[in-house]
């Protein structure tokens, strides 16, 4: 038996769809937040058995986790901008319900063969960067001053150039950004620390910008694409912070499915932190302009010159690490994964709550 927990979210419903094409045993723990799955939750198989609960109920816990040898752990609050207003939330979900989870683990470590965490590239803050001057640097975020001058690329700390951004490896120090980075980075390290000590064996999987069908386009804090997604469908322009270059590893969902199973089947990243991504950087604004030309809609994104709390300029992955223990290998590049993710959008009637969320930001005094 495997259990997920999130398995009726966006990444959770793609890895049971695989799990259960593989012939497994499914069981769902989740807990069916309603800015994620709205009044209609998304549909789980019946092949699959669901509880309904939060991850920091210990008895649904321990429920859940009888007969379990595998365990992927997708339980998360996800949102960089609202987890800096809401943080009782993000941390007692996310912190928190990993502490339950792992607690529910060590009591029965016999039993568990392994845990698989979903881990977050928020975690690294900043990605890596050369300057050509002074080499490979690791620069903080950017100051406030130098956003509010409208001065949006990476500068060097020790000679001010402005910085290359290159492959991000895991051995970049962390420096999350975000009170949702902090606790992905809590996720991690609390489940790599409790499996080590207790032999368990289990790996983090560091995913970095996922896309693709069933993300909840109707819930502002999702990803960019499905952001976007949203307002395209809804005749409304992108909005879209900074000058629109600054980049990110889209990655399609397929391809974390892919190296969670590599991770399921193998021993080779036990106790690591592995990067998934594709290696390659796409600008925020390039990805505006794939969606509307896929959706065949003429609405030019709205470049609005501001910045918000917590954001980064650049951030790719350096997937070395994932092609040399688990013979991972992307799939889909951007181009092709498109296509795939308007194929279901096109069915789709989202509500539109960007505008909403920004004022919410804004009115924190985290958009300026």
């Amino acid at each position: 038996m495997i259990l997920v927990t999130g398995g009726a979210g966006f990444i959770g419903s793609h890895l049971v769809g695989d799990l259960l094409r593989r012939g497994n045993s499914v069981r769902v723990l989740d807990a069916f937040v309603d800015q994620v799955h709205g009044s209609s939750p998304c549909e789980v198989s019946a092949d699959v058995e669901v509880i309904r609960a939060d991850v920091r109920d210990r008895g649904a816990v321990d429920a859940a986790l009888e007969g379990v040898e595998v365990v992927f752990h997708e339980a998360a609050e996800v949102g960089v901008g609202q987890s800096m207003y809401e943080i009782e939330r993000y941390v007692g979900a996310n912190t928190f319900g990993t502490a339950t989870l792992l607690e529910a683990l060590v009591a029965r470590r016999g039993q568990i063969k392994k845990l698989i965490v979903a881990s977050s590239m928020s975690i690294y803050g900043e990605g890596a960067y050369v300057c050509v001057e002074c080499g490979p640097v690791t620069p903080p975020l950017r100051p406030i001053a130098q956003l509010e001058s409208r001065d949006w690329e990476m500068r060097c700390p020790d000679c001010h150039a402005a910085l290359q951004a290159v492959p991000t490896p895991e051995t970049k120090p962390l420096d999350p950004a975000s009170v949702y980075a902090v606790t992905k980075q809590d996720q991690e390290q609390l489940s790599i620390i409790t499996g080590r000590a207790y032999g368990i064996p289990t790996v983090a999987l560091r995913y970095f910008n996922v896309y693709g069908a069933g993300q909840a386009l109707s819930n502002p804090y999702t990803g960019v694409a499905a952001i976007f997604s949203s307002r395209l469908l809804n005749g409304q322009r992108p909005l879209i912070f900074e000058d629109g270059s600054q980049s990110r590893d889209f990655t399609h969902v397929s391809d974390i499915v892919q190296a969670n199973m590599l991770a399921m089947e193998s021993d080779a990243a036990d106790f690591q932190s592995i990067n998934v991504g594709t290696g390659a950087a796409t600008s925020v604004g390039r990805m505006a302009e794939l969606l509307a030309e896929g959706l065949g809609v003429t609405i030019a994104p709205e470049t609005v010159g501001r910045f918000r709390e917590g954001d980064i300029r650049h951030c790719y992955a350096d997937i070395s690490r994932a092609r040399n223990l688990l013979g991972y290998q992307p799939r889909v590049s951007v181009e092709e994964g498109i296509p795939k993710l308007l194929e279901w959008v096109r069915a789709q009637q989202p509500v539109d709550g960007v505008e909403r969320a920004t004022q919410e930001l804004q009115s924190r005094g985290l958009v300026r």
